[in-house]
């Protein structure tokens, strides 16, 4: 009888454990994508002027995965036509198998860009 749960357990472990990365576009206006591999990942402001596009939630990768999270990011943000992504908080997190890693930030678009017309 409680062998018919173990599948349930099994696939929600799976899935607390996936890594997510969530991109919320507040800006009004499109612009086309930006090549990933092109979006810069900050720590601090610019200097330069820029527009906020959306904000940035990262949870579940594993401590030392910053490059893959990194990339993840990247990904996400060039689809709303980033150039790059401010990190405003990081941290660890205890999730029962361990640690793993969080991240919050902003999406944005220097201002030399200009909105396409869609």
């Amino acid at each position: 009888m409680k062998l018919r749960f173990l599948p349930a357990l099994v696939a929600l472990a799976f899935l607390s454990a996936c890594a997510h990365v969530d991109v919320t576009k507040t800006s009004k206006g499109f612009y086309d994508p930006t090549n990933a591999s092109d979006v810069e990942i900050l720590k601090t402001r610019p200097d330069r002027h820029y527009e906020e596009l959306g904000t940035v939630t990262v949870t579940g990768f594993k401590p030392e995965e910053a490059a893959k999270m990194h990339n993840a990011v990247r990904e996400k943000a060039a689809a709303l036509g980033a150039n790059a992504v401010i990190l405003t908080e990081e941290g660890m997190v205890q999730d029962g198998w361990g640690l793993k890693r969080w991240a919050t930030g902003v999406a944005i678009r220097f201002a030399a860009s200009t909105p396409s017309a869609k």
